[in-house]
């Protein structure tokens, strides 16, 4: 999975193709916690019982996967990065109704190699 955020190049692959890295500047991370509320919860229990996917849950791990890689992306930046290479995605249950996500990989200064 490789794929480009706002003007900093994100990939899983510990390399960037075209190009070469100049600078290792370290671990970048973007956490999050979601808690799911009261109503999602009840809601969630209902589709259960019918079976299918719970879309409450679906978008709620999807808006937390983003907030925690733009956080990341952030962090890079700050770096100095202009890529982030070995991204990984990470996520664990924090009691029954919280969900952290964390977003990290290694923030790097890559430049063309053409």
């Amino acid at each position: 999975m490789s794929f480009t955020s706002t003007d900093i190049i994100i990939t899983t692959s510990n390399d960037v193709p075209g190009h070469r890295v100049v600078k290792v500047l370290g671990v970048a991370l973007g956490i999050t916690v979601r808690s799911r509320g009261l109503g999602g919860n009840l809601l969630a229990s209902l589709r259960s019982l019918v079976g299918g996917e719970i879309k409450e849950y679906t978008e709620m791990s999807e808006q937390a996967r983003i907030q925690a890689i733009q956080r990341m992306v952030e962090h890079a930046k700050s770096m100095g990065a202009n890529a982030v290479i070995a991204f990984r995605l990470d996520s664990n249950e924090i009691g029954e109704t919280m969900d952290e996500i964390i977003a990290y990989g290694t923030a790097v200064v890559v430049e063309p190699t053409a």
